[in-house]
């Protein structure tokens, strides 16, 4: 997907931090500011964007593909044109593909896949160990030194629980600046286990899915990695506990990141008593204390970033009762609204406009060394920006989402803030809330 390369005026946008502004995006850069932008715009579409807020291109450190080997799931065209709607501009593809990305061959075509495709920046995440299976370090070295330039490791879905294993994964990527993300999950104490342990998996007799599952792993690899002196990234972290033991890390000089899932920020495992498997989720939704711990997590700086999870699957997948249906839930889309809902709306956290940029543009791109994304909007800086109207609100019908599957926990939910236009490269490939395809 390669539209046509304009140049674009954006009249009247107001930046995150509240400056009212014009930007010029020439040449796949933003050519200027302010009154500099109009008197150099005469070959330019003029965009009027009042009212509007100019992101940086949002950037997503945990998307699932499913390219190569589910396409019946999501394909990279499909899912990172998704993205461009929910106003990302990078995604990170997770190694959980068939066959898994765990050499710089599959690595490789997944980037190609994405590069072809256009959307968005793709940068694959290879594989801890062969296979997701656990037992040997995966070909780390090769995928970073492949053409897809691997700098995030994980065997996401899978959690390295083998600390000797763990512990040579993150002395291997210190030579290349890389970055073990775990999933944090002790396999032996969640066997079986399908939502959050608690009162109300209690009450619906469901196998429960302890904290201390989650809780126990970070613990033990925040330890592995000071003792190497390695970089560690927390998946999806979802626990109370799980937020005062990065805090902890971090107090102690520990280079730990982590992140959240928008789903993690504002549902509760009250939404499981209706059976829907919707709401089923790796890991599972919590309780409220929880919720309320991780945005507040969020909004001290305690967890680093926000990342999708995004992990669409077919209808077949989620079409059964609970315990046999698939885990996860798609995201791309409904990202940037939710965080929106249950943050910058929010009454009880201090969350604005730059925390947004910070939290899903700036930091995901640092922990992922991607150099040119997460960049701030000034002069000479690549043009990957999205425009957000903050006053819309829109309502989430599945069919009408553009990835490929239609598995979101925030079916007939109203939800505020829309992208308007996204911007890779200085190319729209979102324009009035719609793709652009080829050559238009």
């Amino acid at each position: 997907m390669t539209s046509t390369t304009r140049n674009y005026l954006i009249r009247g946008v107001t930046l995150p931090d509240g400056t009212s502004t014009s930007l010029l995006l020439r040449d796949g850069v933003i050519a200027a500011l302010g009154a500099d932008a109009a008197d150099g715009s005469s070959d330019a579409v003029a965009l009027d964007a009042t009212g509007l807020i100019a992101l940086p291109g949002l950037v997503d450190l945990h998307t699932h593909l499913r390219e190569p080997g589910r396409e019946d799931a999501e394909t990279v065209w499909s899912g990172t044109r998704a993205a461009a709607l929910g106003g990302f501009t990078c995604v990170h593809a997770m190694a959980n593909t068939m066959p898994v990305s765990d050499t710089a061959g599959v690595v490789e075509q997944v980037w190609r896949l994405g590069r072809d495709a256009g959307w968005v920046d793709v940068r694959p995440v290879g594989a801890v160990t062969v296979g997701l299976g656990g037992e040997r370090l995966a070909e780390l070295g090769a995928m970073a030194d492949s053409a897809a330039a691997v700098r995030v490791f994980s065997d996401d879905g899978v959690c390295v629980d083998d600390p000797v294993l763990m512990r040579r994964a993150l002395e291997y990527v210190k030579a290349f600046d890389g970055v073990i993300a775990q999933h944090a999950q002790e396999p032996r104490l969640t066997t079986g286990a399908v939502m959050n342990e608690g009162e109300v998996s209690a009450e619906l007799g469901l196998t429960g899915w302890p904290a201390v599952a989650e809780e126990s792993i970070i613990a033990r690899d925040v330890l592995l990695a000071e003792h190497v002196g390695s970089r560690v990234h927390i998946c999806h972290l979802s626990t109370a506990g799980s937020v005062d033991i990065v805090r902890w890390a971090k107090a102690r000089g520990i280079q730990v990141t982590a992140e959240v899932t928008p789903h993690h920020l504002l549902l509760t495992d009250e939404t499981v008593r209706g059976y829907d498997p919707q709401f089923k989720v790796n890991p599972p939704l919590r309780t409220a204390a929880d919720v309320l711990a991780v945005r507040q997590g969020l909004a001290d700086g305690t967890i680093d970033i926000v990342a999708t999870d995004h992990a669409p699957h077919p209808s077949e997948d989620k079409d059964c009762e609970f315990d046999a249906a698939a885990f996860g839930m798609t995201g791309l889309e409904t990202a940037l609204s939710v965080v929106i809902e249950s943050m910058v709306l929010a009454d009880d956290v201090e969350f604005g406009w730059e925390d947004v940029a910070r939290t899903m543009s700036a930091a995901p791109a640092a922990i992922g060394r991607v150099a040119d994304q997460g960049r701030p909007l000034a002069v000479g800086e690549p043009a990957h920006l999205t425009l957000v109207d903050p006053d819309a609100r829109w309502p989430v019908v599945p069919r009408a989402l553009r990835t490929a599957s239609d598995n979101t926990p925030f079916a007939g939910r109203e939800l505020p803030g829309r992208v308007v236009a996204t911007f890779y490269g200085g190319r729209a490939t979102v324009l009035a809330g719609e793709p652009i395809e080829v050559g238009a």
